[in-house]
């Protein structure tokens, strides 16, 4: 969530220069965002008082857009295990068995018998899509912390080096998954690709939940909204 807390450095002082050194392009892209509209009526921070990293981004980060991130993984997580046919209830209690590489007849849902090559294959791609979904999910997150305030329609999207970063992180995804030998040095498998769009939905919850968060703002400046969520 490096993201919310470059996005609240960059806003809180206006500024669109680069902060710190980082690998990652789309947390850099923040520090280039324009300021928003309406930062010259908001009051200074306080530096004894108001924290740069308070409970409420904290909430933000973790108790509630980083809660429906990790939903986007196992949604995409079981799916997987699903259409391999072990459904979710068949995998409760079957770690012993599945990490035993001497046993080589797991039956899944649906009697099917699963050498341990084949399990580890199964849960090795699992990991591969759950990071892709969190890299799909990372999408609207990217976008909703262009601003504290005001919608990302008023922003708009002229932040070329964040536009670059959602492409960069999107590529670097799809190379870890399809390049030849990953599966070796990284444990890391090719994914069907109607299992990219199963974190869609929880990408535009996302979007949707912080627009909603920010407009109950707007219309409500000081109330209850504001003072847990706004960060």
């Amino acid at each position: 969530m490096r993201q919310r807390l470059l996005c609240t450095v960059a806003n809180r002082s206006g500024s669109n220069n680069s902060l710190t050194p980082s690998p990652k392009v789309p947390a850099i892209s923040l520090a280039y965002e324009q300021a928003e509209s309406d930062i010259m009526k908001r009051q200074p921070r306080n530096p004894k008082t108001d924290k740069l990293v308070n409970e409420r981004l904290i909430s933000m980060a973790y108790g509630q857009i980083g809660m429906i991130q990790a939903l986007g993984g196992f949604f995409t997580y079981f799916v997987i295990m699903a259409e391999n046919g072990f459904l979710p209830s068949g995998l409760v209690g079957i770690r012993l068995q599945w990490d035993d590489r001497w046993i080589n007849d797991v039956e899944d849902s649906y009697g099917q018998q699963w050498t341990f090559e084949q399990r580890k294959i199964v849960e090795f791609t699992c990991h591969t899509a759950f990071f892709v979904s969190i890299v799909v999910v990372q999408w609207a997150d990217l976008i909703i912390c262009k601003t504290r305030r005001n919608s990302v329609f008023q922003q708009g999207m002229k932040n070329k080096i964040l536009i670059f970063g959602l492409f960069e992180e999107t590529a670097l995804a799809a190379f870890l998954s399809y390049c030849p030998g990953m599966d070796v040095a990284l444990r890391m498998y090719p994914l069907k690709p109607t299992w990219w769009f199963c974190a869609f939905p929880y990408s535009l919850l996302i979007f949707l939940y912080d627009e909603i968060r920010k407009l109950i703002i707007r219309r409500n400046p000081g109330g209850w909204v504001e003072r847990e969520t706004y960060y």
